[in-house]
């Protein structure tokens, strides 16, 4: 036998290793975590869906209109924590009653408001066209207003306009700033707003619409 020739397996016994870390190498990355606020927005557009099903009639997303959104706002009053008097209430105006009374617990305009830009993004990223956004609509938009208004004249907490400068401009940017949005519990650090849980599961409404 001629010694320079080997065994024919001999020279692809290096392969081995290389293929396997070729494989590795294919395998999809780790999925990273989703964001505070893309988490928050996940919920809200789950509960939002689940909210519809249960609705009486069922309703769907592509009947739902401006109308259902401001339905959903007001159905979401009854888990709020942020306290508005209420016009014959003494302490109408005052923002810090020295008791208890008997007025309403409600969400608070900062909470809806944050809501509502969640839902409008989350509808337009599941397909839905800028033009046909319900929570977009200008009925909401009056109707937040409203809400923010009668807030802040039943609480006596103005919503001031702030004046944040930009570092890499001359010019000034103005935002609605409230002085105070209510108990932390209503809106919370995230942004969370009461009555949507982790789960989605909302309450079967009737449609007065």
């Amino acid at each position: 036998m001629d010694p320079t020739s080997g065994p024919g397996p001999g020279p692809s016994q290096p392969d081995g290793p290389s293929n396997s870390s070729a494989g590795k190498s294919r395998s999809p990355a780790a999925t990273p975590p989703l964001s505070r606020y893309e988490s928050q927005k996940r919920r809200d557009w789950n509960t939002f869906l689940q909210y519809l099903k249960n609705h009486k009639p069922p309703l769907t997303l592509s009947r739902c209109s401006g109308a259902h959104v401001i339905e959903f706002l007001k159905y979401l009053d009854q888990f709020g924590k942020t306290k508005v008097h209420v016009t014959g209430c003494p302490y109408f105006g005052h923002p810090n009653p020295p008791a208890p009374c008997a007025c309403p617990l409600r969400q608070a305009w900062g909470s809806l408001d944050a809501l509502i830009g969640r839902l409008r993004a989350a509808f337009e990223e599941n397909g839905g066209q800028p033009e046909s956004n319900p929570f977009g609509a200008r009925a909401v938009r009056i109707y937040l207003r409203e809400v923010k208004d009668s807030q802040a004249k039943a609480r006596g907490v103005p919503y001031e306009k702030k004046k944040r400068k930009r570092t890499s401009a001359a010019t000034t940017t103005v935002e609605d700033t409230p002085a105070d949005d209510g108990d932390a519990g209503d809106g919370g650090e995230d942004g969370e707003t009461g009555g949507i849980n982790s789960t989605g599961e909302v309450d079967p409404v009737t449609s007065t619409v």
